[in-house]
């Protein structure tokens, strides 16, 4: 471990660390095994990690030598590991018929997605693979395949949708022991960040060294990065990521996160995409921009011709007002999930609309008629990109062919209009159960390996015992 995983000691700008053994992505011209093969040969790539994302946005897979990536060899990997929980558990699937065997499921490469790993001891590339069943068809559970079948219900309409993440996380000390709670790290000047310097480029300063590895390794795997800033909280920044195609999209914020977990491990810190790491700051989002496009021709389906809101950009809206209760439990999956929406910390706690309002929970930012979109700023970091991702603009879909009209715009303070949002996990995951329309869109297969997973989640949550319980009720009860 070299000095720089120790202090807060910058890098050069520009510069990947000595140790990083590939500073570069394949181009793209390598979307067949043979053009990749031969990138790899001469790159002198020796691994692919073979990677597929879980129910939490865990990349799950298996690390092979190149050369037998090359020659197709084929991949499996066991059932459950699709739908383990958050502690590495399994949920009772009595419920659910065809899960007891535990039956090898294939990995298809998605070659467009293969990448390098600049932070590996071994010169390694990464490819996120789709999952398939023994017949060859995409398997409805796996969250890439989730996201595919909401995009294939936008494309028969002649739709195309169009995200923009904008991803927030904390930077903290190392912390080995959960027992004690979580706190920003040293700076680069050596003081230890308390209050919310939001925008501050000073702020960013403090922690070049993480933001200047992020730079680095962005640049070599290939990802655009909009921009980066401080947020409201101590140590928290955000990174805006450019607009595109959504599977493209929640590949990259599924790489980003990897990405910056390692840039702050080469910095002697932690990245966190906890929704509410600690107490009295603000939580963490990953807001997403959506807009609607033709699939021919990639008109805005937001606006009239001359350039007014259209029915369907008002559609889209009433199907977010009407579904995205009952999706919360994957847009804010976990029972700290619920702890960042909360009233005047810069999350929402209803479902209202209205335009440059960010105290609402669907912002329509300002901009031309091309560009008229809906900002979601209900979905929390720790949400899996994939699956938020298909469930806003499956809610948003539902709208607009079922033609549902929205309340009345919001311009007034949200946060002191009435909540709408669950309290908790164990209410979202009721409400999604109950919602038969998003659960057909998103899949009945997923929907129920899903809610039976967050539910047993929260029960593993209630064996635990808080300090707030023994602070308070030890002996007062």
């Amino acid at each position: 471990m070299n000095d720089d995983t120790q202090s807060w000691r910058p890098t050069a700008l520009g510069r990947i660390d000595p140790e990083i053994s590939l500073d570069t992505s394949p181009p793209p011209t390598t979307d067949t095994m043979d053009a990749l093969a031969t990138w790899l040969r001469d790159h002198r790539v020796e691994e692919v990690e073979c990677v597929t994302p879980d129910f939490a946005g865990i990349g799950r897979g298996k690390v092979m030598p190149a050369v037998k990536f090359t020659r197709a060899v084929p991949t499996y990997l066991p059932t459950s590991l699709f739908f383990l929980t958050i502690t590495g558990e399994y949920p009772d699937l009595d419920d659910l018929s065809g899960y007891d065997t535990d039956a090898d499921l294939a990995l298809r490469p998605d070659l467009e997605t293969t990448r390098a790993v600049p932070w590996a001891s071994d010169r390694s590339v990464q490819v996120i693979h789709d999952v398939l069943d023994r017949e060859g068809n995409l398997v409805e559970f796996a969250p890439r395949s989730v996201l595919r079948r909401v995009l294939d219900h936008y494309a028969a309409k002649g739709w195309r949708p169009i995200v923009a993440p904008e991803l927030e996380f904390y930077l903290t000390k190392p912390n080995t022991d959960p027992d004690y709670p979580l706190e920003p790290p040293v700076g680069r000047s050596g003081r230890t960040a308390q209050k919310a310097q939001a925008y501050s480029i000073a702020a960013v300063d403090e922690y070049d060294s993480v933001i200047e590895h992020i730079y680095d390794y962005a640049t070599a795997l290939g990802l655009d990065i909009d921009t980066i800033i401080q947020e409201a909280g101590a140590a928290q920044l955000e990174i805006n990521l450019n607009h595109g195609d959504p599977l493209d999209l929640a590949d990259q914020v599924f790489l980003f996160k990897r990405l910056i977990r390692e840039a702050a491990l080469r910095s002697g810190c932690y990245a966190t995409f906890m929704a509410k790491p600690m107490e009295n700051q603000p939580g963490s989002a990953m807001h997403i921009h959506q807009s609607v496009v033709t699939r021919d021709g990639g008109e805005s389906v937001f606006s009239d011709a001359d350039g007014a809101p259209s029915e369907a950009f008002h559609h889209f809206i009433g199907g977010q007002q009407t579904y995205l209760r009952s999706a919360a439990c994957l847009m804010a999956p976990y029972v700290n999930s619920y702890r960042r929406l909360v009233p005047n910390l810069t999350a929402p706690i209803n479902l209202d609309w209205g335009r440059d309002n960010r105290t609402t929970g669907l912002r329509v930012p300002i901009s031309e008629p091309q560009a008229r979109r809906v900002e979601n700023r209900v979905v929390g970091a720790d949400a899996n990109p994939y699956l938020a991702i298909a469930a806003s603009l499956a809610a948003g879909y539902l709208g607009m062919i079922e033609q549902v009209e929205p309340r009345a715009e919001v311009s007034d303070d949200s946060y002191n209009r009435p909540r709408e949002l669950p309290y908790g996990l164990l209410e979202a995951v009721e409400e999604f159960k109950a919602c038969a329309p998003l659960c057909e869109v998103l899949g009945k297969g997923f929907s129920g390996l899903y809610a039976a997973v967050k539910q047993h989640e929260f029960e593993e949550f209630m064996r635990v015992i808080s300090p707030w319980e023994r602070e308070y009720l030890l002996l007062n009860v």
